[in-house]
């Protein structure tokens, strides 16, 4: 088709139905603190954080700033062999950050490129103190972990994984944690459910500890429908990869920066991983960045157990992107001077109140939340999973409210700035276009 009649044409968007899209299109064209204009000039509250990413609020003012000064003086500087302030300056705020011992720090671009580098730093990791025989992965179902091949192969939803073959070898898959018959309407955490980190020690027995590297998991699984940790699960998990030499990396992509009132999920739930991958809030999701912070031993086992030269062959054009780090560090300021974590912990009670008041509207089989996350499960009409939702995803963004769909769950993740007047903006809209819903 000539482009200069279609210009959506030449565009293949991602995650998208594109052939839906291009046939009744939905553009956002500007965007501040807590909402998204559309392209016909329409205020729209942001109730996704972007893709659970813009935590402190659009278009801030000091990262702009930051981002444009940086362009000015320095726009790329190679990673490899070479250095530049920002990065380490970045790093080392980042470090501080995390739980006490994951204080080194591998700049990435996405949650998906933290997610297999974390992979590859593991498996890295467990050849150079010896244990080369450990190959294998252990993800969980209903995982997301980003798109690279390493992530959706340890990662559990089915449709990112069908089209695209084999993937890894050697992983296999933890079960996921969500049971509506013991845990429907839970508020937070929910009690039941703990057990099935036992899981592992079963897979444990299968394969051999001696053959296993790493299990990933997702601290509060998100994309895949907001699946809050049972009281006890990571605690659990944390003991049996401890007692078998198996490394243990969370995934906090989203939970990382604020989103359940701490630094990280890690700090939140008071239990400390190996690794922990992050992206998005990172830097506001202002400029792509992503990271990935490592404990000081599986550090020094690669770094200091390697030959001389190069250590972990392993990296990306973009890591630490100069304009990335300015980003990030101007980010983690607005995050300390305006208190954002705490803030978001102060008002998630009202947050919890708000989106449990849509239990009994039309259509609501189970509600979850954790911090400022919310996952509201709609039932499915019969033979078409997820039409109910993305109608009400359609008919929300036309009365002036952004939310995110998956299968026929309604995600909510809202910058970190909101007011309780957002709040109940929200979940009022939601609840009016459920009662239009068939």
């Amino acid at each position: 088709m000539n482009l200069q009649n279609d210009p959506l044409a030449a565009l293949w968007m991602p995650f998208t139905a594109n052939r839906a899209f291009k046939a009744s299109p939905r553009q956002l064209k500007a965007a501040k603190d807590m909402h998204y204009v559309s392209d016909d000039g329409r205020q729209i509250l942001d109730g996704t954080a972007g893709l659970w990413a813009v935590n402190a609020g659009h278009c801030r003012p000091q990262i702009v700033e930051a981002i444009q000064k940086t362009a000015a003086e320095l726009d790329y500087a190679p990673p490899f062999q070479l250095g530049h302030p920002l990065a380490f300056e970045l790093a080392s705020r980042v470090a501080a950050l995390m739980p006490k011992g994951l204080d080194r720090i591998f700049f990435t671009n996405s949650g998906s490129e933290s997610v297999d580098t974390a992979l590859k730093i593991a498996l890295a990791y467990q050849r150079a103190i010896g244990q080369g025989t450990r190959t294998r992965l252990i993800g969980r179902e209903r995982g997301y972990n980003g798109v690279g091949f390493g992530g959706i192969s340890v990662g559990g939803i089915v449709n990112n994984r069908r089209q695209f073959g084999t993937l890894l070898t050697g992983v296999d898959h933890l079960p996921h944690t969500l049971n509506m018959e013991h845990n429907a309407f839970s508020r937070g955490l929910p009690t039941w459910g703990a057990h099935l980190a036992d899981q592992l020690e079963s897979i444990v027995a299968l394969h051999g500890a001696e053959t296993i590297a790493a299990v990933i998991v997702e601290p509060m699984a998100g994309s895949t429908g907001v699946l809050p940790p049972p009281v006890g699960y990571l605690q659990k998990l944390r003991e049996i990869t401890a007692k078998h030499g198996i490394l243990l990396i969370f995934d906090e992509v989203i939970t990382g920066y604020g989103r359940l009132g701490g630094a990280t999920a890690a700090e939140v739930f008071g239990v400390t991983p190996d690794l922990i991958t992050m992206a998005k809030g990172l830097t506001n999701a202002a400029v792509p960045m992503g990271a990935v912070a490592v404990s000081r031993h599986v550090h020094d086992g690669v770094v200091e157990g390697g030959p001389d030269g190069i250590e972990l062959f392993h990296g990306y054009t973009y890591s630490g992107h100069p304009l990335a780090a300015a980003a990030g560090i101007a980010t983690l300021d607005i995050y300390k001077s305006e208190g954002l974590f705490e803030r978001a912990a102060d008002i998630s009670g009202y947050w919890e109140d708000a989106v449990h008041s849509l239990k009994g509207k039309r259509h609501v089989i189970d509600i979850r939340n954790a911090g400022i996350v919310a996952g509201i499960e709609l039932e499915a009409r019969a033979g078409a999973i997820g039409k109910r939702a993305m109608e009400l995803f359609h008919k929300c963004f036309d009365t002036g409210l952004l939310v995110r769909v998956t299968g026929d769950i309604i995600a909510l993740s809202p910058p970190l700035i909101l007011e309780k007047a957002h709040i109940d903006e929200m979940i009022g809209k939601i609840g009016d276009v459920l009662e239009t819903l068939d």
